[in-house]
């Protein structure tokens, strides 16, 4: 081989590294622009989703607010949040519109017609549901912002009353939003929060009846024509004062004297959580009524029909309630409990006109009565929950009688006026089993064992459905 050809293929293997180099920097150098040409697009279409997300927001909140749950049972367990401030787009066309629909079959072992509460006056809806299939009660509930300074609800109840079909304006009031310094106010037709329970409206009910303390003394659920005030405290946990004055036109008021009313109640809330599992809820309330010609039926008397007791004279009621909620880690959706009590004590002086037949005497009553329920409410799985609950309730009155008005003696003037205990202390037991397919839709099951009555153990079954169409909030803690 020449010398020529080995230099030359010496310089031939000296150059192919500088080759290849010079190759491998070019392909570095492409793959950089594609890389930096698919950002660009990836980031060019990031920010065109972006978009059409906060278009596709915008619109939404022009619709409707989203249907929540129907009960409070699926809220997570926390204290109930200041009010919310005005939406700008809220209401802005028609008002949230729900309808929820309650009918139960209902069976009892005493006559339903005869049900007493031996020492107390029962007025308002405090009766028992019918026996047999019966529609309960038909709600229609439309709320919305008005404007920038107030919202407004109200809630229709139909139900039946014999043969015909009574139409209820159970609520119908006005917020005001621009309340400074955590101020909250309602004016209108609407339920005390006086306790825990009265103020929510019977599909939210844990059982399909509300406790004998609110059958005694609020005639199931105190609501009128009135005005509160409220304020949230700045605190860590949730602290709540409120006062409200009432005309005094229902049950346990009578006829309305007063221009500003005859009933006042004020009451103190606290709550608060512990844990990320559990929360809590505690409160005091007072409810002061000078109540004139406050009607509510007596008892029986020589198998003659019922009597009529009319009360005329000042009532004071307390209320101490607590609830507490557990959920693992806040999320009832799985499982939770709730824990309600509240206690009540009554003190009541003035007089009461008992009428039967042509019969009309006068009795001088001064009586004190105390009560109190326990309930728990267990989801045990998914759309499954049972509850348990005890009732307790007892009454020593004084009565004598200023005027017989007809009848015999004292003692049948008294029986007649159904506020004589007879020593006994009515109390019940109940336990249910419910059924929610879906945040719209209930079944439930529930017994009574009811001893109300001094003579008898009245067994209660009521089979109830509750169904919920259109757009409904959630309820409170």
């Amino acid at each position: 081989m020449s010398k020529c050809v080995i230099a030359a293929a010496i310089g031939a293997a000296l150059l192919m590294p500088n080759l290849a180099v010079g190759e491998t920097s070019d392909e570095i150098s492409t793959i950089r622009r594609e890389l930096e040409s698919m950002r660009e697009s990836y980031e060019a279409r990031l920010r065109e989703l972006e978009t059409r997300l906060e278009q596709a927001e915008a619109r939404a909140r022009e619709q409707e607010p989203a249907t929540a749950a129907l009960t409070e049972a699926q809220q997570a367990p926390s204290p109930p949040p200041p009010q919310a401030g005005y939406s700008p787009t809220a209401g802005r066309f028609n008002p949230a519109i729900s309808v929820i629909l309650q009918g139960s079959l209902n069976s009892y072992s005493e006559n339903p017609d005869d049900y007493a509460l031996p020492g107390f006056q029962l007025g308002g809806e405090s009766d028992l549901a019918g026996e047999g299939f019966t529609l309960d009660e038909t709600e229609i509930i439309a709320s919305a912002n008005v404007d920038h300074l107030f919202a407004a609800q109200t809630t229709i109840a139909l139900h039946d009353d014999g043969d015909d079909t009574e139409i209820e304006l159970e609520e119908a009031y006005v917020d005001p939003l621009a309340l400074p310094v955590g101020l909250g106010g309602r004016f209108g037709r609407f339920y005390s929060d006086i306790g825990y329970l009265n103020r929510f409206h019977p599909h939210s009910w844990d059982f399909r009846d509300n406790p004998l303390a609110y059958r005694a003394y609020l005639g199931s659920q105190y609501g009128d024509d009135g005005v509160r005030l409220s304020w949230i405290a700045p605190t860590d946990i949730y602290l709540t004062l409120g006062a409200e004055r009432f005309a005094g036109d229902n049950f346990p008021a009578g006829e309305s004297q007063r221009t500003l009313g005859d009933v006042q109640s004020l009451y103190l809330k606290l709550g608060g959580d512990v844990g990320t599992s559990h929360a809590w809820q505690a409160g005091l309330s007072g409810l002061w009524v000078d109540a004139h010609d406050r009607a509510g039926g007596g008892h029986a008397h020589a198998g003659e029909a019922d009597a009529e007791a009319s009360f005329s004279g000042d009532s004071t009621l307390a209320i101490a309630d607590v609830v507490w909620r557990w959920a693992p880690q806040g999320n009832p959706r799985q499982r939770n409990l709730k824990l309600q009590s509240e206690f009540f004590y009554r003190d009541e002086s003035g007089d009461v006109t008992v009428s039967e037949d042509a019969a009309a005497g006068l009795l001088d009553y001064d009586g004190t009565q105390k009560g109190w329920y326990a309930q728990a409410v267990y989801q045990f799985v998914p759309h499954w929950r049972l509850g348990l609950r005890y009732d307790w309730l007892s009454a020593d009155n004084d009565l004598a009688a200023l005027d017989l008005g007809g009848f015999v003696d004292a003692d049948a003037l008294v029986a007649a006026s159904g506020l004589d205990s007879d020593g006994h202390d009515p109390q019940r037991w109940s336990g249910m089993l419910d059924w929610s397919p879906s945040e719209f839709s209930r079944l439930r099951l529930q017994y009574n064992r009811d001893e109300s009555r001094a003579d008898a153990t009245d067994h209660q079954w009521t089979l109830q459905y509750l169904m919920s169409i259109g757009s409904h909030g959630a309820h409170e803690f």
